[in-house]
């Protein structure tokens, strides 16, 4: 095992911080790239990854590692630092208002030119240079503030990897995933192991998250020279939604972190028989067609169905009551779906998002995700 230090740019005098790395296995052949509580107050996925790492260094020992697997457990100190008046925070950093996990940045562009002259008509040959020109401009990046250096950390720590795992969770949720389209043949395999009840796919959620811009050179690249060289489809991409923010336990992530094990077996990375495939819970889904229910009034929450359940167009999925005016109004759900996930809060402000549905038929555009 390598521990590796990636120090932050200090936001102040005396307050440095870094991202702590692990990597695994010999330095060539494919790479792995797993992170864990982007969003600081996330911490199911912590406890996974303290887990993984247990796993992954018994692997290495035993010399089952077909892979180079790095590991980032605390991918966000800066906000892990964020408690008020005993109250976790995490999730947008303080000084520029911005989600921890937006606004990541976007290389295709800048990559073009460089690349001209460098590019085959062998397209093992081409995913070569274009890792190595990304490796080549996340190095020379000069980052101003905290927030962009941990951006630009974890962008270099991932960008040449073929699998990378995002570990998130929600407010109160079963667990469930986000990906790609294109990427979704290979992280079915994951879906199953883990459980997941819901399979969000878009090509682009809008926000430029993690996940996404790990991708977008590849994308861009492929459009870019499009009847002139063969680009691959570059990483597969997958955020795990592993259930909510109370969902921590040593029972939950320990059967978590054996379902990725399982799953780097079943696709080769990690030498051994992997489990048989479990029956996927519930197809994939557009996350375009996502049903999002908001409070049209403030007022206390009433859970009427729980997350998991199975729900039709007209069902009463919660109700808010706002006791001085004795209104008591019903959020109707739009779509057939599984309710995956609500509030953790049981009050709500006028507008605010209670519950999400996945749904099969396509509601919405632009940016899909919560914001």
């Amino acid at each position: 095992m390598q521990v590796t230090h990636h120090p932050l740019v200090a936001a102040s005098p005396g307050t440095g911080r870094a991202i702590t790395s692990y990597a695994f296995g010999a330095e060539h052949g494919p790479k792995v790239y797993i992170q864990a509580s982007l969003h600081a107050d996330e911490l199911p996925g912590m406890v996974v990854a303290w887990y993984l790492k247990r796993h992954f260094a018994e692997l290495e020992a035993a010399g089952r590692l077909n892979a180079r697997i790095v590991l980032v457990p605390v991918a966000n100190p800066a906000g892990l630092n964020q408690h008020w008046f005993g109250t976790q925070m995490g999730r947008f950093d303080m000084q520029s208002g911005q989600d921890f996990n937006r606004r990541f940045p976007a290389l295709g562009p800048g990559l073009v030119d460089g690349l001209k002259q460098h590019l085959t008509g062998d397209e093992t040959h081409n995913a070569r240079a274009i890792r190595a020109a990304l490796r080549d401009t996340f190095a020379a990046l000069e980052p101003a503030t905290e927030l962009e250096s941990q951006r630009i950390a974890l962008m270099t720590l991932a960008c040449d990897a073929d699998l990378i795992i995002d570990m998130h969770c929600d407010w109160e949720a079963v667990a469930h995933l986000y990906t790609t389209p294109e990427a979704w043949v290979r992280i079915e395999p994951l879906a199953r192991y883990l459980g997941s009840e819901a399979q969000l796919l878009a090509d682009v959620s809008g926000g430029e998250p993690f996940d996404e811009a790990c991708v977008s050179a590849w994308r861009y690249l492929r459009d870019a020279f499009a009847g002139r060289f063969p680009i691959p489809r570059g990483a597969a991409t997958v955020t795990l939604e592993l259930r909510g923010v109370r969902d921590v336990s040593r029972e939950t992530a320990s059967r978590d972190a054996q379902a990725i094990v399982d799953y780097l077996t079943h696709a080769g990375f990690i030498s051994g028989d992997a489990p048989a495939l479990p029956a996927l819970a519930n197809p994939p889904t557009p996350l375009a067609g996502c049903d999002y229910l908001h409070a049209p009034i403030s007022g206390v929450i009433l859970h009427a169905r729980e997350v998991g359940e199975r729900v039709c167009a007209g069902d009463v999925v919660a109700e808010v009551l706002d006791p001085l005016h004795d209104e008591l109004v019903p959020l109707i759900a739009q779509s057939d779906g599984v309710l995956y996930a609500r509030h953790w809060t049981r009050f709500a402000t006028a507008g605010m998002l209670v519950a999400r549905i996945a749904g099969a038929e396509v509601r919405r555009e632009g940016d899909l995700l919560v914001p």
